[in-house]
């Protein structure tokens, strides 16, 4: 019978992890198609910007990484404060995550979106170390998503710059 609950509790804290980065991502489609549609289109973006549906998969492939990443610590690491650290980390990268999406599509400014991302990307590469620390696979989880910000944040900036 414990063997059983244990699953189950691991189960229900992955679907709860996944819940959460999801909920993050349709906040995030939310803000996107109030200006996907007009506003973005009519703004100079650089040679290097990918096809627009790259982002939707992309993306979802990352937050499933990133609640993966998350559950990990939680299921694996003992109660700590490094763990607690790097979990204040983790909710604020999100959050900061959260806050591009708004402050670029939604606020329609994407200079703003650039301080966020390289907030963002601060965030993520403290998280990744932190995670590190506790379980190496947890923080492997995050260099992808790393990795595509740091793209994301060079159209960000091409765009700011093509459209002042």
């Amino acid at each position: 019978m414990n063997g059983t609950s244990s699953i189950s509790k691991k189960i229900l804290a992955l679907c709860g992890f996944l819940f959460l980065v999801l909920l993050i991502e349709y906040g995030g489609h939310y803000f996107t198609i109030s200006s996907v549609g007009d506003w973005y289109q009519t703004l100079k973006k650089p040679s290097w910007n990918p096809p627009s549906w790259v982002f939707g998969v992309t993306w979802t492939i990352l937050y499933s990484m990133i609640a993966i990443s998350g559950w990990l610590i939680f299921i694996k690491v003992r109660p700590s404060t490094a763990k607690r650290a790097a979990f204040v980390f983790y909710g604020f990268q999100l959050f900061c995550n959260f806050l591009w999406t708004y402050f670029f599509f939604f606020l329609k400014n994407p200079g703003l979106g650039l301080l966020d991302i390289f907030v963002l990307l601060i965030l993520i590469g403290k998280n990744i170390v932190d995670f590190a620390k506790l379980n190496k696979i947890a923080a492997a989880l995050l260099i992808p998503y790393f990795f595509w910000t740091l793209y994301a944040s060079s159209l960000n900036l091409a765009i700011w710059i093509l459209n002042r």
